[in-house]
């Protein structure tokens, strides 16, 4: 067996997710930042494969069994967090009985026979003494990062998601061991007792799981001020809020750099302090608002958000060695983004579809001009005539949602193969076609596990 295929030469492993970036976000970024021609900081991994994405029930999965099939090579049905197949998503109920003012999502999974738990990469990463990060800019209880770390039936159940992360309290997932050293990521409704003034959708079981963390050693911060004031050594949990009508944290495009962290900064304070493990840590990062402007059908926020992880990326490799990091770059899964026409090259990928000769705006059959972007369906409302989009600013307006082929509540995911990227040490056996499940064995490998 080559040294590049050799089991176990991974001291570290950090895994990027971006939340819903199919192929065409990933070809559609690159031009938006880099032109036709240039690279994004992923395309220049030596390694790369076709990722299959569908669920234990579904040709189209939802993120949560997507995940949860990279971080326990197990498949599960959506809604599922890092169960087994014998698993059935119960999705909670509301209950309004504790305050009128809060809609607390109830866990409706039942605590015995519903399936079980399987183990997770980061699960198995502490139990080995290695240091172990979840970095996300949606929700830290949302479906990516807490199939890295909780084990539930359905993934809306979040207060109760969020309890297993916090060691010695009730709930607590004990696999954690003493606990997660890095937590970064947005809102914390969650973690928050409620508060009819300060936060009308806290926890309404009472408990200030910020405060028990801080207890337990951990350092909390909630800016960007506090993030970089933050010690680069023991443990951090950051809760972000400053989108907190959006439920996650801003968009990039919407982002104030003087008071939110970008990724990228969350990415390498997290890895300031894995390093100091000697035995190493493995690290999750997710860019997780990519998903959402796409399920808007909002093109530009997309692409930027793209671009940010990205960046996120770009600042890892400036942090490690990758004689003995593994960095695996992929998607949970696609969306129904759509690359069209026969545009000149250098057009604005934001634009309207031009003649490749004369460069000028193409009508379609019906006398107007499209834009190169379009979604195969989301949010509109179908009107019997086509709007007319040709004074439209599609490309400088942040806010502009792509034209949409079928109209629903809101934009799905995608069905399609996603990519994968790796480099570093270890990254010699990801290539070829390969089933999400499959990513899970071959990063359990590089470790040595």
């Amino acid at each position: 067996m080559s040294p590049a295929l050799a089991a176990g030469e991974a001291k570290n492993v950090i895994f990027f997710l971006g939340d819903g970036m199919g192929p065409v976000t990933v070809t559609a970024s690159r031009i938006f930042k880099y032109g036709e021609g240039g690279k994004l900081t992923m395309d220049t991994f030596a390694r790369t494969a076709r990722i299959r994405t569908y669920s234990l029930d579904a040709q189209t999965t939802d993120s949560a069994p997507s995940m949860a099939a990279y971080m326990t090579g197990v498949k599960s049905r959506n809604e599922v967090l890092s169960m087994d197949g014998n698993t059935f998503a119960k999705a909670p109920s509301a209950n309004t009985s504790v305050t009128p003012s809060v809609a607390a999502a109830v866990n409706n999974c039942p605590a015995t026979g519903n399936g079980a738990s399987v183990p997770t990469l980061l699960e198995q990463a502490i139990a080995k003494g290695k240091g172990s990060g979840v970095v996300t800019t949606a929700r830290l209880t949302h479906a990516t990062p807490a199939a890295t770390y909780a084990h539930i039936c359905h993934r809306d159940a979040e207060y109760d998601i969020a309890r297993q992360a916090v060691p010695g309290g009730s709930g607590f997932n004990s696999a954690l061991g003493s606990g997660i050293d890095v937590l970064l990521g947005g809102v914390s409704n969650y973690w928050r007792p409620f508060n009819a003034t300060t936060t009308p959708r806290g926890r309404p079981d009472g408990r200030d799981l910020i405060g028990e963390l801080q207890a337990k050693g951990y350092t909390a911060v909630g800016d960007l001020a506090s993030l970089n004031a933050a010690p680069s050594s023991g443990r951090l949990i950051g809760l972000f809020d400053q989108a907190l009508s959006q439920g996650h944290m801003s968009y990039e495009l919407d982002r104030d750099p003087a008071k939110e962290p970008s990724l990228a900064q969350m990415t390498t304070k997290a890895i300031d302090i894995l390093a100091k493990n000697p035995n190493g840590y493995f690290l999750m990062v997710e860019g997780g608002r990519i998903d959402h402007a796409l399920h808007g059908t909002n093109a530009k926020r997309a692409l930027a958000d793209t671009i940010a992880f990205d960046d996120a990326i770009k600042a890892a490799l400036g942090k490690v060695d990758l004689s003995n990091t593994l960095v695996v770059v992929t998607a949970d899964h696609d969306h129904t983004i759509a690359f069209n026409g026969y545009s000149h090259l250098g057009n604005d990928i934001l634009g309207k579809t031009t003649d490749v000769k004369t460069k000028k705006p193409v009508m379609a059959a019906d006398g107007k001009p499209f834009t190169t972007l379009v979604f195969g369906n989301g949010l509109s409302v179908r009107n019997s005539v086509r709007d007319d989009i040709t004074n439209v600013d599609t490309s400088g307006n942040k806010d502009y949602t792509q034209e949409v082929g079928v109209p629903l509540n809101s934009e799905t995911h995608g069905g399609g193969d996603v990519m994968l990227f790796a480099t570093g040490a270890g990254s010699g056996s990801f290539k070829g076609s390969l089933d999400n499940t499959k990513v899970y064995g071959l990063m359990r490998q590089a470790f040595g596990f």
